[in-house]
């Protein structure tokens, strides 16, 4: 069986677990449970690799936790980030789970110690809050305390039997991609609400891509709007792991979302001080002004979220939004994510967005955005998608790429939503990576390709009243048939005549008869 072979097993498995489990309960409400407990089997696993160092004559989960010397964990915690007993490990936790009596407080207990291990430590905010989803007392589990345990130990014994190897042979990139496999199919399944949190990964390779093109080596990278954390993570997957120099950077508005993001970075052996996920409305409650600028911006913001805008007068004053002279229309917050993304970009970086359609052809203020953001030559590239690549939304929208270090004053349209440029699977479109390698080879040579990509001058897009729609400037190929209009009349003359021909024989029929008659 091949490695990809092995993982889609693995990951029809664990599906089918997290199915059988929930029972009556929705596959929404459920995920934290799976999701939590593959975490924590994870980080059980991570930690205990962690303490034994190679050394086969050391059991960690074997240990009595009074062996555990204050130094021990110290040391621990400030490498980790956080420090589990023996007692405490999956492992040790999954083997009574069934006949446990006191299972949902024994976790929720667990849990806390967990958390509060990082209490004074670097990694306090990054460990703080990540367990507060997987609630062992809510009803969501069952009415009773019996009913509770038996559906967490189902889930602990489910996950439990999940073949991932030996910890240190690829065991994190399964862990990983099991993650990213839950989290894709639970959005699916939830249609908008799940959508507004995870970029599908085949459009998040995409994205990742656009951002680090060319570049050898980046700062950090960031999300302002990360929700599960899956396009930073994509930067991570495709690119060297010395090319990410400082980490990975993000903010998240929705608690349950922020910490499927932190657990998503911990699952992809991303250490603590190398990442740091923020809570909060980017728009309003900006963080890491103090980390800015990112020499790679990711990011796919809500679709035309209302936001405070002019009711706020300060706002025109903020270092994000003053430069453009005027605020996003408070009921579409699109472009206040956009010259927020530009604000804390470098000089030598690129920002790749995906952003609604209606922004680059609307009047108003986001016109008037539009042409500082183009007399300012930032715009690299506008792309438009096929439809139907996000779950919760066909709609086909397009990828911003802003820039500050080109070296000319055009700018480049590609239309990729034709059919040449997605796959059609049962209830979405994606992306190949043959697709994506013709987007980025297109990207990259900025050559006219017919019906398909045009670099423009600035002046032009100026002369067309600021309109970046992708259709105001590559000319769609015409799939009408061509008709040949002097064979067609040829061909109308010869059946007319036969008409007529029809007509005078049926005549005569018809005065034969009538003659008869008489």
């Amino acid at each position: 069986m091949t490695s990809n072979q092995q993982r889609t097993a693995l990951q029809r498995q664990i599906w089918q677990i997290a199915n059988d489990v929930r029972g009556a309960v929705d596959g929404w409400d459920f995920k934290q449970y799976v999701l939590g407990t593959l975490f924590y089997r994870f980080i059980s696993e991570n930690f205990a690799n962690y303490i034994e160092g190679g050394d086969d004559s050391i059991r960690y989960a074997e240990l009595p936790d009074d062996v555990i010397t204050d130094d021990i964990k110290d040391d621990a915690v400030k490498t980790k980030g956080y420090f589990i007993y023996p007692s405490q490990l999956f492992a040790n936790v999954v083997k009574h789970a069934h006949t446990n009596e006191s299972l949902n407080t024994d976790l929720a207990k667990i849990f806390s110690d967990i958390e509060a291990s990082a209490s004074g430590y670097p990694s306090e905010d990054d460990i703080k809050g990540l367990f507060a989803d997987f609630d062992t007392t809510s009803n969501r589990l069952g009415h009773t305390v019996k009913d509770k345990n038996n559906r967490l130990a189902a889930v602990l014994k489910g996950v439990a039997g999940l073949d991932f190897g030996n910890f240190e042979d690829n065991h994190i990139d399964l862990f990983g991609d099991a993650y990213e496999f839950l989290i894709g199919n639970y959005a699916a399944n939830a249609g908008k609400s799940g959508g507004e949190f995870f970029t599908p990964t085949h459009v998040s390779r995409l994205i990742a891509q656009i951002a680090m093109h060319k570049q050898t080596s980046v700062n950090k990278i960031f999300d302002p709007a990360c929700g599960s954390g899956s396009l930073l993570l994509q930067a991570k997957k495709h690119f060297d792991a010395h090319t990410i120099e400082e980490g990975f950077f993000g903010q998240e508005i929705n608690h349950t979302t922020y910490n499927l993001a932190r657990m998503n970075m911990f699952l992809h052996n991303i250490n603590y001080d190398k990442f740091s996920i923020k809570l909060g409305n980017t728009l309003i409650e900006p963080h890491f002004a103090e980390d800015k600028p990112f020499d790679a911006i990711v990011s796919n913001p809500p679709y035309s979220v209302k936001w405070i805008g002019s009711d706020d007068p300060t706002l025109i004053n903020d270092d994000r939004f003053a430069p453009a002279g005027v605020l996003p229309p408070k009921s579409k917050a699109d472009f206040a994510f956009v010259l927020h993304a530009l604000h804390y970009l470098s000089s030598k970086g690129r920002a790749a967005i995906v952003c609604f359609p209606g922004i680059f052809y609307r009047g108003g203020a986001e016109k008037k955005i539009r042409q500082y953001l183009v007399d300012n030559n930032y715009v690299e590239t506008v792309i438009s998608l096929a439809p139907n690549l996000f779950y919760g939304t066909t709609i086909a929208v397009n990828i911003l790429v802003l820039s500050k270090h080109k070296s000319d004053t055009t700018t480049q349209f590609i239309d990729a939503s034709g059919e040449d440029f997605f796959k059609k699977e049962t209830n979405n479109n994606v992306l190949t990576d043959q697709h994506i390698e013709k987007i980025m080879a297109m990207f990259d040579s900025k050559e006219t390709v017919e019906h398909i990509a045009e670099t423009v001058d600035n002046s032009k897009i100026a002369d067309n009243d600021y309109n970046l729609s992708v259709s105001a400037y590559v000319e769609p190929k015409d799939t009408r048939e061509v008709i040949d209009i002097v064979a067609l009349n040829a061909e109308i003359k010869t059946t007319v005549a036969k008409i007529d021909q029809l007509r005078a024989e049926i005549d005569a029929i018809v005065a034969e008869i009538e003659a008869g008659a008489e």
